[in-house]
């Protein structure tokens, strides 16, 4: 499943083509995806302009003109794709679309193709924004943006991997207690929302931490973070940024919205290299994997204790 870093890049791709633009109708090849389209969905889209295009956690967030927010979740196979208006049904536009910040060439199968936004950019262009999904593991919905913090996909958010609110602080707060293993307590949505498997395991590896260790012993007896703690923060914070910055990991079904595939995965340092030398300078470890919860853990026995 596309974790943070993934979502974030597909939202900075699709950004400078939606946002100031209207959805001059909206397309829904089937009723639903993972759950129903919200009722009248292609008839509360129509004519609306989209304000922003944010994220929280792994959701992409549209705020329209009428006070509603279109909240996209890509689930585990979605992916979004610019189209020019004009480029028919068959190959895709020779060009990539002039002004957006990338460029998704057609997809082979349009069989997955399930909701399709037909856009009037800011600058008078015709444009199509084709969401294809093959597993429909993804799903939309509709509500205002007053309900926002109330809505039950978001009420239970925790704090964002992207900025400063991530600290030994916080973290010590909703860590303090905790017996659950680290690694769990990192996945838990409600501590921090958006991180997944791969980004845990490696902010893990960086700060030298167990995944099997519990999260409360990297809280003091007065409840303040250990030296420890505050330094996974910033490990998590920088791994995020790195992962931005690298367009993501590309495992099996995930491209960037210029079709482009992330390639953050040639950074790996633990996920996924089981057998394989641990890159700590002077660390003679290898790595190793263990089942977790019913996910893979992969991190260095020696150095992360």
């Amino acid at each position: 499943m596309p974790e943070l870093p993934e979502v974030e890049t597909v939202r900075r791709g699709l950004a400078p083509v939606m946002e100031g633009a209207r959805i001059m109708r909206a397309e829904a090849r089937r009723p639903d995806l993972r759950f129903p389209l919200p009722e009248r969905f292609v008839e509360r889209l129509a004519g609306r302009r989209i304000v922003a295009l944010g994220r929280r956690a792994k959701y992409l967030l549209a705020d329209l003109d009428d006070g509603a927010v279109l909240a996209m979740h890509l689930g585990m196979s979605g992916s979004f794709r610019i189209e020019a208006a004009d480029g028919g049904s068959g190959a895709a536009p020779a060009e990539p679309v002039a002004g957006a910040a990338f460029h998704l060439p057609r997809g082979e199968n349009r069989t997955h193709d399930h909701v399709v936004f037909h856009l009037e950019a800011g600058d008078g262009r015709a444009l199509r924004i084709v969401f294809n999904d093959p597993r429909r593991f993804g799903y939309m919905t509709l509500f205002p943006r007053a309900e926002f913090a109330e809505h039950p996909h978001f009420r239970g958010l925790g704090i964002e991997p992207t900025g400063n609110a991530l600290s030994g602080e916080a973290l010590a707060a909703r860590f303090r207690g905790k017996a659950a293993p680290l690694k769990a307590a990192l996945l838990d949505q409600t501590i921090v929302a958006g991180l997944g498997n791969i980004y845990v395991c490696e902010a893990l590896w960086r700060a030298r931490l167990s995944p099997r260790r519990s999260a409360g012993s990297l809280v003091k007896t007065k409840g303040g973070p250990t030296l420890r703690l505050d330094a996974l923060a910033l490990h998590i914070r920088e791994t995020i940024a790195d992962a931005i910055e690298a367009g993501g990991s590309t495992l099996r079904d995930y491209r960037q919205a210029d079709g482009a595939l992330g390639y953050f995965q040639h950074r790996f340092a633990a996920y996924d290299r089981e057998g394989e030398p641990c890159r700590h300078e002077g660390c003679r470890g290898i790595v190793a994997r263990i089942v977790q919860s019913g996910r893979s853990t992969f991190f260095c026995p020696v150095c992360q204790r």
